[in-house]
């Protein structure tokens, strides 16, 4: 009955917190504990009752900031010059311009709709199918969490794990450089009739250019050099992030007034809370699942059937991306990390490359229907229609499962460079 009040709740559009907590609910009141309803309450504030939560809301406003201080055109502008002459010009600035806002947002969503606004109308003036243009920007759009600073990073290594957060922050960098390669070659081979010379600009224009392109570069770069150094933690970090941000967009730019910054507030209180919502609910689950040893026999039945690794290893790449067809990234990863990462490390996984694998997967979750959220947004701004967009990503999908696959077998992508800088 529990499980069935989750399912239909999700079904029916309940929010993934809201399902969880009157599932919880139910089984406490008919349970063993029918006194102690107040132990749901109790244990969803202590889920979130940690200072180091304090760097997702920063995080997010940092990227609310730079969003607001017109650093999309900068940034598109900044990418034409880098690679607007390949084959296929304008895709591939789409691809390289998430992979720039990566290192500003965090978020794919918030990548999807900035870029999406500006880059699917102006793909399509350039002769690309409008439907293209919109699954173009949801795939690349997934780069957002996997490069850094990347907020499911810092709530998978501080919530969930313990893993290092400096370790997963490099981890996530050559993934994530090697999925925009990918997109990448595949517009170069697919996409590239479409391709338009573009007009020659001043030399110096293009020095203005790259000069308002590389200021905000400079916040990723402080905010994960600080934290590789030891001088920072990852929440004084994000504060850093922030006052980066409101400096770049009320001085150097100037794009950001005082009347602005209440309704910018407002958004990040409302996206935090959203995060913050599924982390209790999920707190109070978790703490249900240990009391009833639920990991506990996963693992020992686990380690019974599956006794190599990379099948383990397959079996998560399954799980993760069916979990993406119906669960938000963060509630999946939630649920289900503190329950296969302690297999994982048993089975002698390195828990950093676990880590970036199941990131890696739960973003993918973000363009695949029925739920995945990049999908609806890029939908939002294209209106073509799901089927079509659904069609279209396909073989962007499998792109970034082929990346996907490449990243789980070859665990040196992935720890090379955190090993290399002794993490």
């Amino acid at each position: 009955m529990v499980y069935l009040i989750l399912l239909v709740g999700l079904a029916i559009g309940v929010p993934v917190a809201f399902a969880i907590v009157a599932a919880l609910l139910y089984f406490m009141a008919v349970g063993e504990f029918p006194y102690q309803l107040a132990a749901v309450a109790t244990q969803m504030f202590s889920g979130i009752n940690s200072f180091a939560l304090l760097a997702i809301p920063l995080f997010i406003l940092a990227g609310e900031l730079m969003n607001e201080s017109g650093i999309t055109m900068r940034i598109i502008a900044f990418s034409k010059i880098l690679v607007g002459r390949l084959r296929g010009g304008l895709a591939h600035v789409n691809i390289w311009a998430s992979v720039i806002f990566a290192g500003l947002s965090g978020s794919a969503v918030a990548d999807t709709s900035a870029l999406g606004r500006v880059f699917i109308p102006e793909m399509e003036k350039e002769g690309y199918p409008r439907d293209f243009a919109a699954a173009l920007t949801a795939a690349s759009s997934v780069i957002g969490p996997i490069i850094p600073p990347s907020i499911p990073v810092i709530i998978y290594a501080l919530i969930v794990t313990g893993v290092s957060v400096p370790a997963l922050f490099l981890a996530g960098i050559v993934p994530g450089l090697l999925l925009a390669i990918f997109l990448s070659g595949y517009v170069m081979i697919f996409a590239g009739k479409y391709q338009k010379q573009p007009t020659a600009l001043p030399s110096g224009e293009k020095r203005k250019i790259l000069l308002e392109g590389v200021i905000p570069l400079f916040m990723p770069v402080f905010v994960v050099g600080s934290i590789l150094l030891g001088i920072v933690t990852p929440t004084e970090a994000a504060a850093f992030a922030v006052a980066y941000a409101l400096f770049v967009g009320m001085v150097v730019f100037r794009k950001i007034h005082v009347r602005d910054l209440p309704s910018i507030f407002t958004r990040t209180m409302v996206d935090t809370a959203v995060i913050m919502i599924i982390i209790a609910a999920v707190a109070a689950a978790n703490w249900l699942l240990t009391f009833n040893r639920v990991p506990n026999m996963l693992t020992d039945l686990t380690i019974t059937y599956i006794t190599s690794q990379w099948t383990f290893l397959l079996a998560v790449i399954v799980l993760f991306l069916v979990a993406g067809l119906f669960l938000e990234g963060i509630a999946a990863m939630l649920v289900l990390v503190p329950i296969l990462h302690p297999i994982a490390v048993g089975m002698g996984v390195d828990p950093v490359h676990f880590g970036i694998i199941v990131i890696f997967n739960l973003m993918i979750g973000l363009i695949t229907p029925p739920m995945g959220l990049c999908l609806f947004v890029a939908d939002s701004v294209a209106n073509v229609g799901l089927s079509r967009l659904s069609r279209r990503i396909l073989p962007l999908f499998l792109v970034e499962l082929l990346v996907l696959l490449l990243i789980t077998f070859v665990p040196v992508i992935v720890t090379g460079l955190p090993r290399l800088l002794g993490y």
